[in-house]
Formats: C-alpha cells, sequence, structure tokens
C-alpha cells in the first residue's frame, strides 16, 4: 500500500531540527558481538512450526529468561518506573497511568516526547548456574527496538540497530554471580535523522511523510517497522523497547540455533522429501561428529544420519526421504482441503556434549508460481499452483494490529485470523511496511489454512544501499528466512511494497538524469542482496522483487520495468476514488490484483472509546484529525453521493451515526463490485485482458480506531465490508454485471469438481414483499474452479416479463442451489441508484433473541423491503452470521456468536437494527 496515490508531489513538512549532542554517523563498533546474531530465532524450549513442541536436550545448556520487570528511565532521569520485558515505553508510562490511552482522541501528537527522549532499560540479575561449567555463555535479544547499546556490569559489549534481527552477544568474560544490565536507546526519530543527514552523496526520498499522516520524517533510514513513524491508516508512534525474548544461553560443545524444514515432491520418483536444516554455534575448535535421527511414526519413516559440525557456525542438511507404501496428506489452503501435518522428532547423538530431540510438525505442499504465455493475450499469466492445483487467491492485505506490538496477544492474532477464515479467505498478504510477525501468527496460519505473501519490510520509499545499512539487512534477511521457512503457509517472498513502482512512475520527482543511482540501488539492495539470500537459504518457494511489479517481465527489463501496473503482467495495485465504484468498467482487467480498496469509518461504538461528546461530529476536529488520508473524509460522501443519500438529520449524533453507517454500506458495496469483477474475470480473455487468479484487497485489520480502508475494526469487530466478503469469497457465488443494457449472471466456482445446479432469479418491487416474478433455470453447469456465464437477458425483455416494474421499482436477487444442500450465498443487483429508488417504505424492524447452546439465535422481522439491515451489538464481542443485508422476507434467523460471555439481556438492551430507510 502506497501512502495513496493522492498525493504526489505534497510539500514536505521542514527538516527536524538539529540534534543536541550529535551522534557519530554511524554507531561504532556496530553489531560487535553478534557473531551467531546473524541469524535467528532461537528455537531451543520455544518454536517455530518446525518445532512448535520444542526442544529437549540431556545434559543440555542453560537456558534463564529475563522476561518480566525492569526499571525505565528517560534520558536526564525525570521520569522512573517499571516497565515489562517484552514491552516498550509507551506501554510501560500507560500501565503505570503516568499517561493516558495513547489512542485517546489527538493523544498521538500530544505524547511525541515519549519518543523524542533516549531511554534505559536496566535490571539486576543472578545468574543461576555455576558460570564455570560453561565454554559460553551468550546474551541473547530475539528483537530491540531499535538503536540501542548494551552494557553488562558497565561494559559495553553490543550495539543494536535493526528491529528485525536477533542479537547474540558473548558474555562469558564478563558474566558474575550477580550482573547489572543496562540497555540505553537512542531515540529512532533522532537517529533516522542523523542518519539521512549523514548520507551526503545524494538524497534518498521520501523526506518526511504527507503533512496530513502527522508523522516523523526519515523511516526509510532505520531498519524499524516503517509504518511506526504514521501512515495513512496509522498514527506515529516511533517506539523503543526490549519488544520480543530476551534471556542467558550458556552451552557447552554446540548449541542448536535454527532448525526447519521444507518439503519437496520429487516428480521423477513420486515421492515426497524432506529437507532439515539445523545450524549450530559450535565453540569447539574442531569437528564434532555424530548421528542424527529423523522419525515420522505415521509415515512409517525413520532414517539415521551420519554428521559432522565444524567450529564457528556449523550446518547440517539432511534430505529425509517418505516411505513411499504411506499415503502422504498434503497441506491445503482453507476451503481446498486439510491442513495435515506429521508429528517428527529428530534427535542429534553427538560425540561430545548432550543429545537433543527435536520435536516439531513436518507438512507437505508444493508451491509453484506459474507465469507463462496465455492464448490470445500478450504478456504472461501469475497464478499459484499449490500442489499441483492452480488456486484463485482469495483475501486481504495485513498490516500491524497494533502501534505496540507488546499488546499482541495470541487472543488477537486467532480472532482476526479466524475471521479471515470464516469470510472464505485463503490468503492474507503481510505487507512490507510493518513487522514480520510473530511464530504465533504463521502457527495459526498453517493450522487453520491461511497462505501468506510475505513482503520483505520496505515500503513505499527508496532506500540506502551503504555497507552498513547492507550488512544489517543481509543479517535480517537470513535470520527471518531462517526463522519462519518451514511454514507451509508462506507460498512468496516479495522484496517490497511499491518501490519499483515508485521508481518507474516517478513518485519522488527524481530528475532524469539522475536515476540511474536509483535503479542501480534498488537492484543492489533487492536482487544482489535480499534475492541472492533468499535464493541460497529456501529453494521451495518463489520469489518476486516488488509488489506490484510484471513478474518476469520486470527481470527482463532489468527489474524495473516501465510500468508496473501493466495488467497483462504480473500483480497490480489499484485505487480510483473519484469514478463511480459501482461501475465494473474503471477496474482493471488484470492477471492479479493485490491490492485496492476504499475507506469507511469503523461503528460508533469503536469511536465512542477514544473521544468524547464533541467529537461526534463528520466535521469535528477529531474526525479530520484521524484521518490520514488526503481528502479521505470528502472522497467517502462523494463515493455514498453517487448511489445514497447524504444524512440530514439535525440531531448531530444521529447524523454521525448515519455517516458512519453509509460509510460502511458504501465501502461494502464498492468493494463487493470490484472483487466479483476480478473473480468473474478468471476464465476469460478479453481484449487481451484476464485471467485474473487473485483479489487480496487492502485491508484487513486496523492498528488502531480510525477510517481506513480495513475491513475489521480495532479490537476484531466485523465492519459490513468482512461480512460482505464472507459471501463474495464463498466457494461458490453466481456474480452478475450489465453491459449495454444486457444482465450477464456467472457462476464462480472454487469447487474441485463440475456441479449441475438450479440458477434462481427473482425480482422483487422495492414497494412489497411478495415477489414480481421468479425464474428458475435448471440445469446449469458451474464448472469446477472457474467463471461461466450462464444466464444472459437484457434488462428491458427481463423488466417486460416482470409487469408493474422499472429500473427504479425494482431489485433483482438470485442464487445456486444444488443437491445436499449445495447453496450459494443470495446475491443482488440493483437496477438504479438507491437514492433514486421507487417504493421503498420505512419498515418497522424488529428482532427477538434466544439462547441455544454457547449461541444466540436473532429472529428478525420486517414489514417492508430493508437494504442493507445491520445488526449492531455495541461493544459486545463477537460477530453474526449475516449482516448488511437485503432483506426481502418478512422474517429472517441470524446467529451471534460471541466472542466472551454475554446474554440474552445483554445483547437486546445493546442492540441497533438500522437499514437505509432509517437514514434521514
Amino acid at each position: 500500500m502506497a501512502v495513496r496515490r493522492r498525493r504526489r508531489g505534497a510539500a514536505a513538512p521542514p527538516e527536524p531540527p538539529a540534534l543536541s549532542g550529535r551522534r557519530p554517523c554511524r554507531l561504532p563498533g556496530r553489531r560487535a558481538g553478534a557473531a551467531m546474531g546473524r541469524a535467528a530465532l532461537l528455537l531451543l524450549l520455544l518454536v517455530a512450526t518446525a518445532g512448535r513442541a520444542g526442544v529437549w536436550a540431556a545434559g543440555g545448556p542453560e537456558v534463564h529468561s529475563l522476561r518480566g520487570s525492569w526499571r525505565l528511565g528517560n534520558g536526564n532521569g525525570s521520569v522512573v518506573l517499571r516497565g515489562e520485558v517484552p514491552g516498550c515505553v509507551h506501554t510501560a508510562l500507560h500501565r503505570r497511568g503516568l499517561i493516558q490511552d495513547p489512542y485517546y482522541r489527538f493523544n498521538d501528537v500530544m505524547y511525541r516526547w515519549i519518543s523524542l527522549d533516549n531511554w534505559t532499560y536496566s535490571r539486576t540479575f543472578k545468574t543461576p548456574f555455576d558460570i564455570r561449567k560453561w565454554q559460553k555463555v551468550n546474551l541473547v535479544f530475539e528483537g530491540v527496538d531499535t538503536v540501542a547499546q548494551i552494557l553488562i556490569n558497565n561494559i559495553t559489549f553490543g550495539r543494536t540497530d535493526n528491529m528485525f534481527n536477533r542479537y547474540s552477544f558473548d558474555i562469558t568474560s564478563v558474566i558474575k554471580e550477580v550482573n547489572f544490565v543496562e540497555v540505553h536507546f537512542l531515540s529512532a526519530v533522532s537517529y533516522a535523522a542523523e542518519q539521512s543527514r549523514c548520507h551526503k552523496a545524494y538524497s534518498i526520498p521520501p523526506a518526511c511523510p504527507p503533512p496530513v499522516q502527522k508523522g516523523e520524517c526519515h523511516a526509510n533510514f532505520i531498519r524499524k517497522e516503517q509504518c511506526s513513524f504514521s501512515w495513512d491508516w496509522g498514527p506515529s508512534f516511533p517506539t523503543q523497547g526490549i519488544w520480543k525474548d530476551v534471556r542467558i544461553e550458556a552451552y557447552n560443545h554446540y548449541h542448536l540455533i535454527y532448525f526447519s524444514l521444507t518439503s519437496f515432491f520429487v516428480k521423477s520418483a513420486q515421492q515426497w522429501s524432506l529437507e532439515i536444516e539445523a545450524i549450530f554455534d559450535v565453540v569447539s575448535s574442531k569437528p564434532i561428529a555424530g548421528l542424527v535421527t529423523v522419525n515420522i511414526p505415521k509415515l512409517q519413516t525413520q532414517q539415521t544420519f551420519s554428521v559432522k559440525l565444524q567450529p564457528g557456525e556449523g550446518s547440517i542438511v539432511l534430505l529425509v526421504n517418505i516411505n513411499k507404501s504411506s499415503a502422504v496428506e498434503a497441506w491445503w489452503p482453507n476451503g481446498h482441503g486439510k491442513q495435515t501435518g506429521y508429528n517428527m522428532t529428530t534427535t542429534f547423538i553427538m560425540e561430545a556434549g548432550y543429545q537433543i530431540e527435536k520435536f516439531s510438525k513436518a507438512y507437505f505442499r508444493t508451491v509453484e508460481l506459474v507465469q507463462e504465455p496465455i492464448p490470445g493475450s500478450p504478456g504472461l499469466s501469475f497464478y499459484f499452483k499449490i500442489n499441483g492445483r492452480p488456486i484463485f487467491i482469495k483475501g486481504s492485505n495485513w498490516i500491524p494490529a497494533d502501534a505496540f506490538q507488546d499488546r499482541v496477544t495470541y487472543d488477537t492474532l486467532w480472532l482476526l485470523l479466524k475471521s479471515t477464515a470464516d469470510a472464505n479467505m485463503n490468503a492474507l498478504r503481510v505487507w512490507g511496511g510493518g513487522v514480520y510477525e510473530q511464530d504465533e501468527f504463521y502457527n495459526i496460519c498453517d493450522e487453520i489454512g491461511i497462505m501468506i505473501w510475505q513482503d520483505f519490510m520496505f515500503a513505499c520509499a527508496l532506500y540506502p544501499t551503504d555497507q552498513n545499512y547492507l550488512e544489517s539487512v543481509r543479517a535480517e534477511v537470513s535470520h527471518q528466512v531462517r526463522r519462519l521457512k518451514s511454514h507451509p503457509s508462506i507460498i512468496l517472498w516479495s522484496g517490497n511494497n511499491e518501490n519499483e513502482a515508485a521508481i518507474a512512475s516517478n513518485w519522488f520527482s527524481i530528475p532524469y538524469a539522475d536515476r540511474e543511482v536509483y535503479i542501480k540501488d534498488y537492484v543492489l539492495l533487492y536482487v544482489k542482496n535480499i534475492r541472492e539470500i533468499v535464493l541460497t537459504e529456501d529453494k521451495s518457494r518463489p520469489f518476486i522483487a516488488s509488489s506490484p511489479t510484471n513478474g518476469l517481465e520486470s527481470v527482463k527489463e532489468g527489474w524495473l520495468s516501465q510500468n508496473p501496473y501493466d495488467t497483462h503482467y504480473g500483480d497490480t495495485h489499484f485505487y480510483d476514488y473519484s469514478n463511480d465504484c459501482w461501475n465494473w468498467t474503471v477496474y482493471p482487467k488484470t492477471r492479479f490484483a493485490s491490492e485496492y480498496g476504499f475507506q469507511s469509518w469503523p461503528s460508533f461504538s469503536t469511536i465512542e472509546k477514544i473521544s468524547s461528546t464533541e467529537d461526534w461530529s463528520y466535521t469535528s476536529n477529531f474526525s479530520l484529525h484521524r484521518q490520514h488520508h488526503e481528502n479521505g473524509n470528502d472522497q467517502m460522501l462523494q463515493q455514498i453521493g453517487h448511489h445514497f443519500k447524504l444524512p440530514q438529520s439535525t440531531d448531530p449524533i444521529k447524523k454521525f451515526k448515519d455517516t458512519i453507517y453509509l460509510t460502511q454500506v458504501m465501502q461494502a458495496q464498492c468493494i463487493k463490485t470490484e472483487t466479483e469483477f476480478y473473480r468473474f474475470s478468471q476464465s476469460e480473455i478479453i481484449k487481451g485482458e484476464g485471467h485474473t487468479m487473485g483479489a487480496l484487497y487492502w485491508q484487513l485489520n486496523d492498528i488502531w480506531q480510525a477510517p481506513s480502508w480495513a475491513s475489521l475494526e480495532y479490537g476484531g469487530k466485523w465492519k459490513l465490508l468482512h461480512y460482505f466478503a464472507q459471501n463474495f469469497f464463498a466457494p461458490l457465488l453466481p456474480v452478475a454485471y450489465e453491459d449495454k443494457g444486457v444482465l450477464y449472471i456467472y457462476g464462480v466456482s472454487d469447487l474441485h469438481a463440475d456441479r449441475k445446479l438450479t440458477l434462481r432469479v427473482v425480482v422483487h418491487a422495492w414497494s412489497s414483499l411478495e415477489p414480481v416474478c421468479t425464474l428458475a433455470k435448471d440445469g446449469v453447469t458451474v464448472k469446477a474452479q472457474s467463471a461461466v456465464l450462464i444466464y444472459k437477458e437484457s434488462i428491458n425483455n427481463l423488466l417486460e416479463r416482470c409487469r408493474n416494474c422499472t429500473r427504479k421499482s425494482c431489485v433483482i436477487t438470485f442464487c445456486l442451489v444444488g443437491e445436499g444442500g449445495l447453496q450459494s450465498p443470495t446475491n443482488h443487483h440493483f437496477l438504479s441508484s438507491l437514492k433514486d429508488a421507487v417504493g421503498l417504505e420505512k419498515t418497522q424492524l424488529s428482532a427477538s433473541v434466544s439462547q441455544r447452546d454457547d449461541v444466540y439465535i436473532f429472529v428478525l422481522q420486517t414489514t417492508a423491503i430493508a437494504p442493507f439491515v445491520s445488526l449492531d451489538v455495541g461493544r459486545i464481542k463477537g460477530r453474526f452470521s449475516d449482516n448488511g443485508f437485503l432483506m426481502t422476507e418478512k422474517k429472517k434467523v441470524v446467529v451471534f456468536y460471541p466472542w466472551e460471555p454475554t446474554s440474552v439481556e445483554e445483547l437486546e438492551e445493546s442492540l441497533t437494527l438500522t437499514s437505509l430507510v432509517d437514514v434521514v
């Protein structure tokens, strides 16, 4: 996601003032002591997929966590408190009651001072083992945010400057029985400004975000979550803190640092194999020999290997062939099969030292990114095959779930990812301006079948390529690939977000004569460094350099295509807020839509928590402050105005609530139209365009409570868009569009077999709950995993058959029905704007609520047709089975799935029912 298109050429705010007590341009002794820190999440007792159940080691290393309460103080000592580790300064201050909720009202700007100060974390710890027994003792940081000097017992032995790296410092010579550890942070804002100032040869844009974002400058000069300096959907909170685990590790002989497994299917042998990689820190000065046994009981597979570990960073790569007589169940994406994993034990018995037993989960799946010529079309295809089967990618884009990562719990992730799967999605793109997500995120995706398009953390900017910077990036990439490559959910590595497009479209107004230096930097960073490491570390999945990209065509053009938005190649990002979003002809008939979207406001109950009464107006200072996308609030009203009457209530709070509701209706209907266009384009080529094989709308989730492109609000509440997504991503769906007065209905299917179905088309008058006419077309063949035309009729003929109907007085609904209960959602097609609809009546909507086991049943009744019926139970956490629907029958049953204990009484009291006719 760009910091959106409309702002090209926005004037940058002035450079921040010079820093007092200037630091040198580069921290001296950078990455000192981090020999093993070029790497990764230590999988001892923790684990990525490849070792969810951890490690057992007889006579093995001593591991002592330093999690918990640390002393935290600011630069001049005027603020001193206890701070939790993992954690950050903002959450520590908030927990101790020293600041309000950072998300409340205007606090993002009020609390800017926190990020500008230099904070120190410190604590004392007793060494819980006899130091003399161990050859090596390390202090390991899984994540430091970001620029820090680390001291133990008043001796500086390391520095950090990359939030995404793992740092391991050898403290064997300085550790005592009682130790004092300090982590001195330097303001990320100050550091980034200083790095930019020192880069004298040429500027590296953008200098600053647009003023509407109220952000900080030079995010591209620090290896830190880029959106923490602000984005067009998020606040500026450049945090400081120890954001991941920190611990002491003591060991002799050798120590396992990384353990990963990737699966391959060998076509010639028709056999699955697993590549297992184990990377050790070998303390011994001589090679260490031993045996490794791999056992997968369910697959009757056991193999033993003789191995030798070399001193230093010793690695072992083993190829395990799966017993051919065992039927391997592959891992499939959500909606295409099961997510089977097999328990696996890997035992290392070395001639020196101790035995290591590693428990992990083995998954089997292959992935191919197919880019090949398409008959009747210039260019190349761009689609994914999983286990040899082409899969239409359905989903969204993931951003960080909070500005403060320590607040992102397993429950937070589970709720958001389960909501992804519940909306019939099979994929998410982890966007490159955030963070490489925590292990639990990928574990959940493995378990529920959500494929991940994984960006590296570079977004909407150009980046430096001096040696220190590249060294840090190389360590980051190596660490993250080693940490994450065991996850079957990850199907693609992508070098950056929109940086190929930034150069190709000249977002930063670089004079033509200067372009070469930036192109050279681009290739050096993403191709010669990042790509090179990815291809060395992981041969099991594809890599692309950017998104959007023309894929192989970009490679052919020297990695930088003339037009990365070309619909005949690769993927596209597309945003258009001025044209009518119901007009499908404005959308690109692209090979793969990896970003597209429209904004809406979150529910009133979400906004209410972080605002006060005077804020509850669409034009309040608060509403303007919270909107970080230039003209975003006006663009929403303009888009609403195409098809709906704008709220005119004299009650300011009702007017605000009505406007929020309409923004959600508009967003849902817009993204429905665009997504359905991409889905029905999958099997056709028209004027050389089509074969669209992916639709990832922008964006899934929110980082705070604000207007944005998200379908899930901060806290996980479903917007109307998310309910619509459950339908427009359904495995079986009829999709309608109009062209030159003719109605076309396509049968879209993700099912693995052709189906003979009945298409039911019903025409309703807005003024009556009785259908005007019904058509049932039997024996309609909907082909497996494709989109085929199943119905075609001119609107005039249809209206003539259904007497008493005009475009303004009637609406069409349709669904597909098959044997054995197979049924698509009921879809709708509007024949005119709803602001012009004739016969829409004020309806009496009512609901009765009852409990059935763990869920609640809402029985809705209406006295007239009701468009966009919304059920809202305020702050009660949970979701409905359906919402935002067109109610064309007197009665409808909706189920509420609570996420926390509630009651019939609470739900009845909190329920608000709204339909379009309630907006005045």
